[in-house]
């Protein structure tokens, strides 16, 4: 879910050595104030790590990654405090997929990671034990089978709710044979899109000093994201998010927010976008002016979507996607009034840049 429950309405729509590709970008963008972290692709690297992704050569294979990442982040769920804003259940990426971070299990900790390299999943336990799983193309049933048996197995016993989340028509867990598909390449591409965003998204993040949520991957909606808070309460959230409490989403939305992230489409929608919100939505906000031109607003989202391909193939993928998070909240926090003096990051002088690789 898009901070739990991001993306309501598509929920029920449906739901490389560096100096020798890239330089080190510098200066100021008319949107977006130019990080030193940005980096611009020789075009014919682009493809190495801004993909193509084209959500109907692989439907099959994300709706059933989609399943067995809400069977992983179920468990992080059952076994982790609550955090607020349901930050306690989302996954994060690594340099070879996807993580639970570490979870709690009496005295011991354990970690399940997605490895879209290897094609792996791993399950470490803190007493030196891991048991490794091929991911290959098999049922959604299958996988939940193998993964509790390999928890009993490793004395990490975990019950959960099996009926999947944010998504019409679930089909519990241990009864979906209809998801059986995995395409190798198809899941790397998804990590390697998840991996660049995540970078951008992180050093968006940093200019912000306020209350702001981690980069996160929420397998409820299937989405990157990152959410600023303007520290002001927010009106009770309307829910109506199939297979998820309204309680749950009233908690994730209590606050003011201006929210950015990824989302890969789905069968209903099925273009790749990066998307910008806020709740609750300001006057004007839709009129706003936002970068790149690229970028529009959906009145059905109450959103600005700017499609995934418009910054894959932008010269500067970097500075097309800055510009797009700044402007959108520029429109967000200026519309809302937020005290954006006080939420503005400011780097101690002994902060050094960047060096040039």
């Amino acid at each position: 879910m898009r901070e739990i429950c991001k993306r309501p309405l598509l929920s029920i729509l449906a739901f490389k050595c560096v100096a020798c590709i890239c330089e080190v970008s510098r200066g100021r963008s008319s949107a977006a104030r130019r990080s030193s972290f940005q980096v611009k692709i020789a075009s014919d690297k682009r493809d190495e790590f801004w993909p193509a992704l084209p959500f109907a050569e692989w439907k099959e294979t994300a709706e059933t990654l989609h399943m067995w990442t809400q069977i992983i982040g179920k468990i992080r769920l059952t076994q982790t405090p609550w955090i607020n804003h349901s930050w306690h259940v989302t996954l994060y990426l690594t340099a070879r997929g996807l993580t639970t971070s570490p979870i709690p299990h009496g005295l011991y900790i354990f970690e399940i990671r997605f490895d879209f390299i290897d094609h792996e999943l791993r399950i470490a336990k803190s007493d030196g034990a891991v048991h490794i799983l091929k991911l290959r193309p098999q049922s959604v049933a299958k996988f939940y089978q193998e993964v509790m048996k390999t928890l009993a197995e490793l004395d990490l016993p975990v019950t959960i709710n099996t009926t999947p989340n944010e998504i019409q028509d679930a089909i519990p867990f241990e009864r979906d044979e209809t998801h059986c598909s995995y395409d190798r390449d198809y899941a790397n591409r998804f990590w390697r899109v998840l991996l660049q965003t995540d970078r951008v998204f992180k050093d968006f993040r940093s200019r912000f000093c306020g209350k702001c949520s981690p980069v996160h991957f929420f397998w409820g909606s299937f989405d990157l994201a990152v959410t600023r808070f303007s520290g002001r309460p927010a009106p009770p959230h309307p829910g109506g998010v199939p297979h998820l409490p309204d309680a749950i989403a009233r908690e994730a939305y209590s606050q003011e927010v201006s929210s950015l992230g990824f989302w890969p489409g789905n069968a209903a929608a099925p273009t790749p976008i990066f998307y910008s919100y806020a709740y609750p939505e300001p006057p004007g906000f839709a009129d706003a002016k936002i970068q790149p031109e690229a970028a529009s607003y959906q009145p059905g989202l109450r959103e600005f979507i700017l499609p995934y391909d418009a910054v894959r193939t932008a010269e500067s993928p970097d500075e097309v996607l800055l510009d797009f998070a700044q402007s959108t909240y520029d429109a967000a926090s200026k519309l809302a009034k937020w005290d954006r003096n006080a939420l503005e990051e400011v780097k101690p002088s002994l902060h050094s840049p960047r060096p040039r690789s």
